[in-house]
């Protein structure tokens, strides 16, 4: 398993943006706009770290900003941890063994969300090529919120 980012939701790209890079000093390392999902995605990593962000996946923060206006109440403004695994169907069914509800299942062979006891978003995703669509993840509906 490995630590891959903790996603933020801001209010405000540009003011967040200054912030955590102009006073902070983050760096950003890439960027991901989605017109179809009206949000974009800015990832960003401590300098030490933004050589080796992209070559060796460092941990990194996701800001999420949602172009429509919403108001974040109850924590929605913190998203979720995310977790690289080696075999996204073998983790998923080992935490199903264990007693936890796989909120999201891995229908696509590459991502699922559980949550941590606290209600913690925890997003898996799988290393390298997704996996072929496998029963019983493919057909299984999502449980709750992720």
């Amino acid at each position: 398993m490995k630590y891959l980012h903790t996603m933020v939701r801001v209010a405000d790209l540009d003011t967040a943006l200054d912030f955590y890079v102009n006073t902070f000093g983050l760096q950003e390392i890439r960027r991901v706009k989605n017109e179809k999902g009206r949000f974009t995605l800015v990832f960003l990593a401590a300098s030490d770290d933004a050589g080796r962000a992209t070559s060796e996946k460092a941990p990194e923060i996701e800001l999420t900003w949602n172009w429509d206006p919403e108001s974040y109440s109850g924590g929605r403004n913190f998203g979720h941890l995310a977790y690289q695994v080696d075999d996204i169907y073998a983790f998923c069914k080992n935490l199903q063994d264990k007693g936890v509800t796989i909120n999201r299942p891995p229908r696509d062979g590459y991502m699922a969300f559980v949550k941590s006891p606290d209600g913690i978003s925890i997003e898996l995703l799988q290393k390298g090529e997704r996996k072929p669509p496998q029963e019983p993840w493919a057909s299984m509906e999502n449980t709750g919120s992720w």
